[in-house]
């Protein structure tokens, strides 16, 4: 994982479409057959949820969910399809989640809500993502 110039942070994350997974485990497919890819993407946590681009969608064959309205960092809202489901996984951690498509070939945005299901920080000293220290083993999740 390495950052870019003036604190913005990315991530290597690996993408999984949940559904293969179910389907593996009731023997429909073999574990090559699963579909997934290794991505790099922007670690935000002023963002809400994961956002992936048409391509990816596309690689990873995910089925449309919904419709909303996403307000863009330039303060544009578009419309966009809510895929999934998705498994995230960051070193050992895993969080199934929506997504959100971005048209075009927009990167990878990993959210608060990923980043939070995966009890994951940015770490600001060494502007990385990093598993919580304070539970390095499992994630810790808030019931409260």
């Amino acid at each position: 994982m390495k950052t870019a110039s003036m604190g913005i942070t990315y991530a290597d994350i690996e993408l999984i479409r949940s559904d293969d997974l179910a389907l593996l485990d009731e023997g429909y497919i073999q574990e090559d057959q699963i579909r997934r890819s290794t991505v790099r993407s922007l670690v935000d946590s002023g963002a809400s949820m994961l956002t992936i681009p048409e391509s990816i969608k596309n690689q990873l064959r995910l089925r449309k969910l919904d419709e909303k309205q996403a307000e863009l960092a330039d303060g544009s809202i578009i419309n966009v399809e809510v895929v999934g489901s998705v498994e995230v996984r960051f070193e050992n951690r895993i969080a199934i989640v929506s997504a959100l498509v971005i048209p075009g070939e927009a990167e990878v945005l990993l959210g608060a809500i990923p980043m939070r299901a995966m009890d994951v920080l940015i770490d600001p000293k060494q502007e990385r993502l990093i598993v919580n220290p304070k539970s390095p083993d499992t994630a810790r999740m808030l019931l409260k």
